[in-house]
């Protein structure tokens, strides 16, 4: 059972705290340290302390702690700095070093397309763990609730952590995906029931975000596998049965995208045949009209000519018998195409 536990803030009178840098760690008592100065980070880490520091890459006094503070590669640093850089898994002699592509919704727009994505980096060593991200994240700052509630979150070591917070960036696709499958109800029924004209960019908007989904998972796939099968001298056997369960939910994820997608483009389809029916019902009323207007076209041209002697000219009721010898042709030309089934 896990026990609450009030933090304590390190004394650090030999050196500030790093600026900004959030850091927590616990100490022989069992009691929470927050905030350590750089001298006992250092010192933490040397020990293979449990230790857990969380930067924000923008803050430029931050950035640096992780090349002179922690010494960690340059490349690796530079990647923490892109927001476009790619999910990737690299292991290094000290640590490892890994990223991970987060998703929420956006609502403060009124596209309910928008979706955010950002990376959450990892460098895990032995005993310690930090993670850099640009502005706030919500798996972080959910992990840092936890750590406060129950120190022992921390005393479980730097695994659980990572794997805890990968956990909650990848759980974090589910309410995405929950939206996604709302609109998609919503719609095939604008498509079937109603026929919203409006819904083609509806579906091609849904369609390029089930496409941005599997973009930025189908790399997490593959780095979530290297994770669950590749030995790492940083993770043991017993911990890669946590990442398998964390995999586990990419191919969920995975797999309900393809889905999506399928669907989507039956929805598309069910649209353009809706769209030729409708078509097809106006040209085959339109061949209607053009049917019954070619005798009165014929007739009344025949009879419109300048001529002195013209049949019916001087005839009492030989307007009402054109008139109906023109609906009797026409209406036989009618008859006669649907006998041959072509209206």
């Amino acid at each position: 059972m896990e026990t609450t536990l009030a933090p304590e803030r390190a004394d650090g009178a030999s050196s500030p705290p790093a600026r900004g840098l959030r850091s927590w760690s616990v100490g022989p008592d069992g009691r929470l340290i927050t905030d350590l100065p750089p001298r006992e980070l250092k010192a933490a880490m040397v020990a293979h302390q449990p230790l857990w520091v969380d930067l924000d890459v923008t803050d430029q006094h931050q950035v640096a702690c992780l090349e002179n503070l922690f010494g960690f590669h340059p490349l690796s640093v530079e990647d923490t700095l892109n927001p476009q850089s790619r999910v990737k898994l690299e292991e290094f002699p000290d640590y490892l070093f890994l990223i991970v592509r987060g998703v929420t919704y956006r609502h403060d727009t009124e596209d309910p397309y928008d979706i955010e994505t950002y990376n959450l980096c990892f460098f895990l060593g032995r005993g310690f763990l930090v993670t850099t991200h640009a502005g706030k994240a919500v798996p972080i700052e959910e992990m840092v609730d936890r750590v406060t509630r129950s120190p022992d979150v921390i005393a479980r070591g730097a695994e659980r952590m990572l794997h805890a917070i990968v956990d909650a960036a990848v759980d974090d696709y589910f309410p995405v995906m929950d939206q996604v499958d709302v609109l998609l109800d919503g719609l095939e029924e604008r498509v079937v029931q109603q026929f919203d004209e409006k819904a083609l960019s509806d579906i091609l908007s849904l369609k390029r975000l089930v496409l941005s989904l599997r973009r930025h998972l189908a790399p997490q796939r593959e780095v979530l596998s290297v994770l669950t099968n590749r030995p790492c001298a940083l993770l043991t056997p017993e911990m890669q049965v946590y990442f398998r369960d964390v995999y586990d939910h990419v191919l969920r994820i995975n797999d309900s995208l393809d889905t999506y997608r399928d669907l989507l483009s039956s929805t598309l389809d069910s649209y353009l045949s809706q769209v030729s029916i409708r078509l097809g019902r106006i040209t085959t009323g339109l061949s209607v009209v053009a049917t019954l207007s070619v005798p009165f076209v014929v007739i009344s041209g025949m009879w419109g000519m300048n001529f002195e002697q013209i049949p019916l000219s001087h005839t009492p009721h030989g307007f009402w018998f054109m008139l109906g010898l023109q609906l009797a042709l026409g209406g036989l030309l009618v008859a006669l195409l649907k006998w041959r089934r072509w209206l």
